[in-house]
Formats: structure tokens, C-alpha cells, sequence
């Protein structure tokens, strides 16, 4: 396999254009504070240094970075004012010291790791969670802390702490190489000195972007302050430009000055840390509209960037009629023009940004870096006899996919770095370096106003959840300016201050990224808490109680309470067994002793559901009380209603040792499934095609039990369990968090 032979004879170069997005929320509750959560820390310590570090062995290779304003103030106060995180309090406590409460909080959150690269590679650690447990809930935590010795809580401290640290540090710095030798069986003095070794290389971050960027070999670019939806912040009604239809929040938000202040306060935050101002922006989330263009050309800013899929709804009418291809309109820059000020504007290959991102991660790294560099010839191969200079774009989270990698992406970087370091063919660049050399020589006519996902808004806006939070941070907003206007002279000017910043971070993009069916994790409700103590603290600053609505989760009517969410796509064997211990790992895991009490684990006669899927099929698992071999499931039937697609339910019965599964559908004959079993637990497989549902459509489903005719048990007692049909995109998405 050669990556650089090409069928084209001119020797003119593709250029590449890698940007790599870094960001995190703003998990500072400024009236305590306090951090809620320790990702700001964990990533610092794993991805920031490192990913322009590597650089230095490849001096030909040159790369962009976005470095969101709100992280990098995150990462200086951990520097500069000793900030803490609710996790590095629980490390920093001698195990001996631990209450049971935060023996259990331990046993939680201190495996929030990737279990195949960072967890089980360590020997002491993967013990550690094989002995709490695959799955968990608060039953099962409350049992499982009894059994766990100091030592092994205080190991646990020091592991979870130490996997985080990027393969760089473990492989150079002295300190760490003697903590994994040693392996297990740490000393409170060792941990205090990891804890203080992680500042340490959180120091190093923000010089060695200046080092880079001095040199040339980087350019940096912002985003607005916050990571705000900017559209949205000029007007919430600019979601009915994609989605004509959509359910949109009580109040109109209409703030173009928000969205020019943290466009301001991006640019001057830039200039403060790195000494110039930025002349590039990523919008958030790549969001555009042609409100934003003025705001951000008035701050000085050159070009922006944002997906392929914005280019061809922008110029659709164009590309139909002349029935261009992807070579002919998407590896180039063009210009974007409002009101009398300009842009220049990038639009990134989708595809191959996703290979990075979410394929690669499963391939020899060496395989991964020549595919990609084929592709990349490919391209060229494509453009060069019609473009003096074609580009190739390529924009993606700079921190969440790693960690899915072997060896924190370590060893397919260096395949590629080396790859394009030897090919003239590819030139990498940044990105004013190729503008300043080949400006675009198309305007265009319209930009169409969406997002980097399905060139819409919809993540953020049009679920209840979504347009409650809109509501509350309206509410909000006019109470500041309200109560400003009625108390003038006589409020605090620093907590003015304040409170405008909490409306700031509350206009942010990621507190809606976890709201509504879109996207879940494990920290769903740290989230909506955080939201909501934002806003809160407007009104504390301000001398007010914060409104009771504020005190009550905005998630809570919509979501049954289920223990896991589904984190990835699955494949599992339909046998009636549990094959291994990933088959269901990924799944959505609702436990019936959460839900009702402990009466429910003994007298239930489903234990826990298991649902997930993966881009052709539903699956769902029932795991019972009692042996499905014993008589008294004969006379059982387990059926699935279905409230979303209305209409449709599954009824599974037990005949002569086997399970039968039909699906029935108002008006139809019923239908035979094939994928389902029984032996130690239920399990089926369910075709999306059955149902009739499409990518994003949502399935919301509920269980019952019935002897004859007779109900015996449903579940969810309450809402029903649900889920968005996954794209292909699912996966990658979900990293990014």
C-alpha cells in the first residue's frame, strides 16, 4: 500500500486543514465557588497539553486549535486560585476518613473512565471494578461499600486519578512511571503528590500554545465566551427557518447584544492570554445565520467555519440545477457578505472529520493514517485539474474521541504526523496562511441558518425540556435588567458583575445539549442542577429568593429513573444468556428496585430491563425473580406497548419450553419475530423497519406482565421508557461530552 501514489501528474499540493475544537462546560458555581464536576481537570491533564505538544516531532506539520474562552478560564483558575472540584475533594480525604456517604460516591463516579483502555489495562483497577460491579445502583452500592477496605478506596483514589494523565506524562515523568510499577497499594502521600502533579501539568497548557503559536506552527483560534448558539441568541424563532414546525419556548428570546458581548469578550480574553486578537472563529457548534455575520466581522475577526451540510443548503437551488458533486463545490473557501461587512467562511468534510472522530479509533493505527491520507489523495486526485489550491477541511472535538483510542490516539498521531510529514502532495496549513495566499473568489448568494448537526437547532431547542430551560433563562434575564432599572446606585458593582456573567454561562450551548432525547450521560442531572443554580444565583446576587421553580429539576416529569443510559451502538447475540460482560454494557439499564422500593426486588417478577440499539434494530432484555423454567411462566405473557409509534405492542409467550414473539398492529395480521429467546433472561430484537420509525423519530415503550387477562406488573410505573432512533452519527456524538 503506498498512501502517496496519485494518478495525477501535477506536482501542485492538496492543502489540509485540521482545526481541533477544545471545550468544556462551565461547571463553576460562581456563588460557592465550587466546581460541580472535574472534566476541566481530567481532559487538562489528558488532552490539552499533549495534542500540540506532539507537534515538536513533527515541525512540518502545522495545525489549527480552537480553544473555547470558558475552558481556558476554567484551566487558569485551577492554576492560579487553587480551584477544586467535588471529585478532587473526595480524593484529597484519607480513605480512613471517608463517610459511608462518600465511600459510595466514590464507588460511583471514580470509574467515569473508558473501561477498555484506561480501566482494564491496570491490573488493580480492573480488580477494583470487578469487585463493585458491571452495573450499579444505589441498592447495590450500599452493599457493595461494605465490602471495600480502606486500602482499597484509597487505591481507587489513586487509580481513577492517574488513568486520566495523557500517555506522554506516563511514559516521561519518573513520579508516574513509579505508581504504575508499583500498581496497587498506594500511601495518602502518593496521592497528595498525583493531585499536585496534576496542576503541574495544567501549568504547562496555555505556554505551550503561546510556544507554538509564536512559531508559527499552530494558529489559534476562539469561540463566542460561553459557547453560546448565537442564532438562537439573536432569536429563538430562527429554528423555524429548518424546522417549520417546531414547538418553541413560551417567550421569544431576542438578544443580538448578548451575542455581541460574547463575541466581544471572546476576542478580548484571546488577546489577554495569547497577546494578539484572534482572527479566526468556529461558532458554536458550528451554528450560523446571517444575523451573526456583522457581530463577529465587527469584532475583527476574519473567518469563521462550519459544516458541508450548511454550504449545500445555503446554494441548494444552485447545486440542483447544475447537479454538482461533493468535488465541485465543498474544497474551497468562500466569501459571506451582510449588511456591508464580510466573511470569509469554511465549510468542513463531514465524513472524514466522522472517521477521525468515531471510525478510526477501532483500526490499526497505521491502517487508520494511510486510509486517511488516501482519502485525502483521493480528493486531491478529484480537484487539482479544476482548482489552483483545493483545501481539504477537517473539524472535530480535539479531546473526546481519544480516550477510545489505544494509547490516548498516541500511536495513530504519530502514523499520520509522520505520513504527512513525508508527503508532498499534502500540505498541511493553517488556516489565514492558506487564505492570505488563495482568498475565495466565490460570494455567496444566501447562508442557510443551522448547526453542524443535520443543519438544524433542534439539539437545543423544541423539546418541553429545552424550551423550559429557554423560558427560566428569559425569566431571568428580565428580572436582572428589571431589578437593575428599579434599584440604579444602590447594588454592588462586582456582583452586577457576577450576575451577568451567570447569564452568560446560562446562555451557553451545553446545558441544552443534555436536555431533552437527544443526548444522556451519567452526569444528566449534575447538569440540569448547574443550570439551574446559574440562574439562581442571579437572583441571590441581586438580594432575592430564587423562584421555587428553580429548585425543582427540569428533567424530572419526563424521564423514568433508569440507572444507566445507552452510551453506544450493540450487537448482542439474541440466546437467552448474557454471552459477556460488554454484550449489554452500552445499554439503558432500568432497575425495579430503584423504582418502587425494595419490595419490588423480591416480589417483581421482572428485576431490570435492558434496552439499546444499533442502527437497524431495537433490543431489549428482561431479567426475572425466578427461573423462566419453572411452571409459572406458562401462564404468563410479557408485552411491550408501545405509546410512540402509537398502536403497535409485542406479546410473548411461553410454548412448550420455547418463547414466541408476535408484533400486532391496529388493522393488520399479526407478525412473527424471529430474534428473541429465553434461558436465563428474555431477550429480542426488534427491526426498526417493524415499527415504522425512521432516524430521530422517538420509540417510548412501557412493559407488562399479564396471567390471562389480567395485568400483574407494568413498568415504568410512571413515564414511559424512550429513546431517538440513532443516526450514524450517535456514537461520535456522544463523545462529545
Amino acid at each position: 500500500m503506498n498512501p502517496v501514489a496519485s494518478s495525477t501528474k501535477t506536482s501542485k499540493p492538496v492543502y489540509l486543514c485540521l482545526i481541533w475544537h477544545m471545550h468544556q462546560p462551565y461547571y463553576k458555581d460562581l456563588v460557592k465557588g465550587e466546581y460541580r464536576l472535574p472534566w476541566v481537570r481530567m481532559h487538562g491533564i489528558k488532552d490539552y497539553f499533549d495534542m500540540v505538544s506532539i507537534l515538536k516531532d513533527f515541525p512540518s506539520v502545522r495545525q489549527n486549535f480552537n480553544l473555547v474562552p470558558c475552558l481556558m478560564e476554567q484551566i487558569l483558575d485551577y492554576t492560579e486560585k487553587q480551584a477544586k472540584d467535588s471529585y478532587m475533594d473526595l480524593s484529597l480525604k484519607p480513605a480512613k476518613s471517608l463517610s459511608k456517604k462518600e465511600r459510595m460516591q466514590i464507588l460511583q463516579y471514580f470509574f467515569f473512565a473508558e473501561w477498555e483502555n484506561m480501566i482494564k489495562p491496570y491490573p488493580r483497577y480492573w480488580q477494583l471494578l470487578k469487585k463493585r460491579g458491571f452495573q450499579t445502583d444505589e441498592n447495590q452500592l450500599e452493599k457493595v461499600e461494605k465490602i471495600f477496605k480502606t486500602q482499597d478506596l484509597l487505591d481507587l483514589q489513586v487509580l481513577f486519578n492517574l488513568t486520566w494523565f495523557d500517555p506522554l506524562f506516563k511514559r516521561t515523568d519518573p513520579f508516574l512511571q513509579s505508581l504504575l510499577k508499583k500498581g496497587e497499594n498506594f500511601t495518602e502521600e502518593e496521592k497528595g503528590l498525583l493531585l499536585q502533579k496534576q496542576i503541574e501539568v495544567m501549568r504547562s497548557i496555555v505556554p505551550e500554545y503561546r510556544k507554538f503559536s509564536d512559531t508559527g506552527q499552530i494558529e489559534i483560534s476562539t469561540t463566542p465566551f460561553y459557547h453560546p448558539i448565537l442564532p438562537l441568541l439573536c432569536n429563538t424563532n430562527r429554528a423555524r427557518d429548518t424546522c417549520p414546525n417546531i414547538h418553541l419556548p413560551k417567550n421569544q428570546f431576542i438578544h443580538p447584544e448578548d451575542a455581541r458581548k460574547q463575541v466581544e469578550m471572546a476576542v478580548e480574553y484571546h488577546e489577554k492570554l495569547f497577546g494578539n486578537k484572534p482572527v479566526g472563529m468556529w461558532p458554536s457548534e458550528g451554528s450560523v445565520s446571517e444575523e451573526i455575520i456583522p457581530i463577529i466581522a465587527d469584532a475583527g475577526i476574519r473567518w469563521i467555519a462550519t459544516d458541508e451540510e450548511i454550504l449545500i443548503y445555503s446554494m441548494l437551488p444552485t447545486f440542483i440545477r447544475e447537479k454538482k458533486e461533493k468535488k465541485d463545490f465543498l474544497y474551497k473557501p468562500y466569501r459571506v457578505e451582510v449588511d456591508g461587512r464580510s466573511l470569509n467562511i469554511l465549510f468542513r468534510d463531514h465524513g472524514l472529520s466522522d472517521l477521525l472522530g468515531f471510525v478510526y479509533s477501532k483500526w490499526d493505527p497505521r491502517d487508520a493514517a494511510e486510509d486517511f491520507i488516501q482519502h485525502i489523495h483521493r480528493i486531491r486526485d478529484a480537484t487539482i485539474t479544476d482548482q489552483e489550491a483545493p483545501l481539504v477541511t477537517v473539524i472535530l472535538d480535539g479531546e473526546n474521541a481519544w480516550e477510545y483510542y489505544k494509547n490516548d490516539g498516541w500511536d495513530f498521531f504519530t502514523e499520520l504526523y509522520t505520513l504527512l510529514s513525508r508527503d508532498t502532495l499534502i500540505q498541511t496549513t493553517t488556516v489565514q496562511d492558506y487564505l492570505d495566499r488563495f482568498p475565495p473568489k466565490e460570494t455567496m448568494p444566501r447562508l442557510h441558518a443551522g448547526s453542524w448537526i443535520n443543519h438544524y437547532f433542534r439539539i437545543w431547542i423544541g423539546h418541553e425540556e429545552d424550551n423550559t430551560s429557554w423560558d427560566y433563562l428569559y425569566e431571568t434575564r428580565e428580572f436582572l435588567t428589571r431589578t437593575l432599572r428599579e434599584k440604579q446606585g444602590s447594588l454592588d458593582p462586582a456582583k452586577i458583575e457576577m450576575a451577568w456573567k451567570e447569564i452568560y454561562i446560562a446562555e451557553g450551548s451545553d446545558w441544552n445539549w443534555w436536555y431533552g432525547d437527544d443526548h444522556s450521560s451519567m452526569n444528566d442531572r449534575d447538569f440540569d442542577e448547574l443550570y439551574r443554580k446559574h440562574l439562581a444565583n442571579v437572583y441571590t446576587l441581586m438580594g432575592e429568593e430564587p423562584p421555587d421553580k428553580l429548585m425543582i429539576p427540569i428533567i424530572r416529569e419526563k424521564r423514568a429513573e433508569i440507572t444507566t443510559e445507552i452510551t453506544s451502538f450493540m450487537h448482542p447475540a439474541i440466546d437467552g444468556i448474557v454471552t459477556n460482560y460488554y454484550e449489554w454494557i452500552s445499554a439503558a439499564l432500568y432497575n425495579i428496585s430503584n423504582m418502587g422500593g425494595t419490595m419490588h426486588q423480591t416480589d417483581s417478577i421482572i428485576q431490570r430491563i435492558y434496552y439499546g440499539f444499533n442502527l437497524q434494530s431495537f433490543f431489549l432484555r428482561m431479567d426475572t425473580s425466578q427461573r423462566l423454567d419453572q411452571s409459572i411462566f406458562k401462564e404468563l405473557t410479557f408485552q411491550v406497548h408501545f405509546t410512540e409509534p402509537q398502536g403497535i405492542r409485542i406479546i410473548m409467550k411461553f410454548q412448550e419450553g420455547k418463547i414466541m414473539a408476535h408484533l400486532y398492529q391496529n388493522g393488520k395480521d399479526p407478525e412473527p419475530l424471529t430474534e428473541v429467546a429465553k434461558e436465563k433472561i428474555i431477550e429480542i430484537g426488534i427491526p426498526f423497519k417493524n415499527l415504522g420509525v425512521s432516524v430521530n423519530d422517538r420509540v417510548s415503550f412501557f412493559i407488562m406482565v399479564k396471567r390471562k387477562n389480567m395485568e400483574l406488573e407494568k413498568w415504568p410505573i410512571g413515564p414511559s421508557l424512550s429513546f431517538m432512533v440513532p443516526s450514524a452519527d450517535f456514537e461520535k456524538i456522544m463523545w462529545s461530552v
